[in-house]
């Protein structure tokens, strides 16, 4: 909930709930809603615990909204209700995680072909997605359902529901949304079982961020010349959580951190249809195209921070701490000058 804070003088002293609205007060359909959380459970709603979206549902089809994976191949399964969700999500929710729990991994996986339009193997592509050393044999894949309700608003009903099956030892669970229209802007609030840790953007950051090579050849070569950090097509979006006096460092596909930079108090630039990009200052020797592209393997970046980094999106989860992505800087200075 958004409590406006009222203030007397210099203290703060009262608190006004501010109204919330959701989909349907704008006349979004529920499929909005689901297409929304799909597009960013991997990298942006869920924090350091990201999912793997495998399937969503089709029209006419007796299926959950959305279908996706956690890192240990758990099959975690969403019901969407785009206003206030009530017991009936719960009944849903149940009936479609016992027909999931019987799918195969040769169902689940044609499921996820349909859904990303591919053909790899699925426990290839959930390697791929969680940064795992060897993929997860087949049969941890679907082994246990976990069951998540994301409603603006939790009636009676539904909290009784899930609190009972949850003694019950079902993994359940209720998570809000909502939407604020202030000064004529919109904004969408989520919260992330179970801390919710994700950083105050306001606090600097280092961010490892994708070139963008499946986009294009010339990505990497266009941020070094432009000096900045962009990103293109679907994957626009990305460059909307990188913010000022952020560390950015380039991470090129199949090579490793090419460089690293400031990101500039400037706003967000769309330079050309299908691309964003921020203006950085770069803190290392800039790659030219004409030279040798010198980088420090994604291993080395690793080994100097002490994570894993989840290296198949646009950006690298988990983030830096201001202090961490500093030692980084001057490991990857002395790494390329030498």
């Amino acid at each position: 909930m958004l409590y406006k804070l009222t203030k007397t003088v210099n203290t703060f002293d009262g608190l006004q709930p501010v109204r919330f609205k959701d989909f349907s007060d704008f006349g979004n359909l529920e499929r909005d809603l689901e297409n929304l959380l799909a597009e960013n459970i991997l990298d942006v709603l869920f924090g350091e615990a990201p999912l793997m979206p495998v399937f969503q549902e089709r029209p006419m089809q007796k299926e959950a909204d959305i279908y996706a994976l956690d890192k240990s191949g758990n099959l975690i399964i969403f019901e969407l209700k785009r206003s206030s969700a009530g017991v009936d999500a719960v009944i849903q929710a149940l009936s479609y995680a016992q027909d999931a729990g019987q799918w195969s991994y040769t169902e689940l996986q044609d499921k996820y072909h349909q859904y990303s339009n591919g053909e790899s193997e699925l426990v290839s592509a959930h390697q791929d997605a969680f940064n795992l050393e060897a993929p997860l044999d087949s049969k941890e894949i679907n082994k246990r359902q976990k069951l998540i309700i994301i409603g603006s608003a939790a009636d009676e009903s539904l909290i009784s529901a899930v609190d009972y099956w949850r003694k019950q030892s079902i993994s359940i669970e209720f998570l809000p949304y909502r939407v604020y229209e202030l000064s004529g802007k919109h904004y969408f609030e989520f919260f992330a079982s179970p801390y919710d840790k994700h950083q105050n953007p306001a606090h600097r950051k280092g961010v490892l961020f994708d070139t963008c090579g499946n986009y294009g050849e010339d990505a990497l070569w266009f941020m070094m010349e432009n000096e900045c950090v962009a990103a293109f097509g679907d994957a626009q979006r990305f460059v909307n959580l990188v913010y000022p006096n952020d560390i950015v460092f380039f991470s090129h596909v199949g090579t490793g951190i090419v460089a690293a930079a400031t990101v500039l108090q400037r706003p967000v630039q769309s330079p050309e249809p299908g691309t964003s990009c921020r203006n950085v200052e770069f803190l290392t020797p800039v790659p030219l195209q004409s030279g040798e592209l010198n980088a420090m393997p994604f291993s080395t970046v690793s080994e100097i921070t002490g994570k894993r980094f989840f290296w198949a999106r646009t950006i690298k989860v988990p983030y830096l701490s201001a202090e961490e992505a500093t030692n980084l800087v001057e490991h990857l200075q002395q790494y390329l000058e030498n």
